[in-house]
Order: structure tokens, then sequence, then C-alpha cells
């Protein structure tokens, strides 16, 4: 596991604001979690396991998490991971293209 505490809910605040901005609602089966630098760089969070349970619990179908934690992701039993739509993004431009699309 990364051993990462801290901002995790960045990328969910910018996709917010831009979803108020934009008057665009953001796809209801997201979850997403991750670090955001102010050049857009998404950086790795800590407790990928339970974020990922939590996202099931709550209906989510689809998950973005950071690049760096991708093995982290990889290493949860089948059974966590199964029926999830999962994204591994390096920049905030590639939440983006997730979280407004159409499906």
């Amino acid at each position: 596991m990364t051993p990462k505490d801290g901002p995790s809910a960045g990328c969910t605040m910018i996709t917010s604001m831009l979803s108020l901005a934009m008057r665009k609602p953001v796809r209801k089966d997201l979850a997403m979690t991750g670090e955001v630098t102010l050049t857009g760089k998404i950086l790795p969070i800590g407790g990928v396991k339970e974020k990922t349970i939590a996202a099931r619990r709550s209906g989510v179908k689809t998950i973005i998490f950071p690049a760096a934690n991708r093995r982290d992701f990889d290493e949860l039993a089948s059974n966590v991971k199964e029926g999830l739509d999962v994204h591994f993004v390096d920049d905030y431009s590639q939440i983006y293209d997730v979280a407004f699309s159409e499906h």
C-alpha cells in the first residue's frame, strides 16, 4: 500500500467546481480520488482497498484512481474489483474526460 495521507479529495473538489461553473452534471455512477498539484498532476493516495469497497457499496460502477496507485488496486482480491470500470490517471485532463462523458 502506498503510504500517503492528505488531500485526496482534490480532484473531486475541482470536478465539483467545474460542474457548477459549466452547469454540466458529473456522471452519477462515478467515484474519484487523488491529490492535484498546481499543474494538474495527480498524486497517489492511501486507502485504495477501503475506497474501492466504499464505492461498490454506494453503487458506483466507475472509479478514477491516480496511476501511481495501479499496483495497490491490482493487489486487491478479485471479488473487490469485479464489475468495476477503473481508470488510472496522471493528469487532471484525463479525469475531466471521464467525469463529463455520457458513459
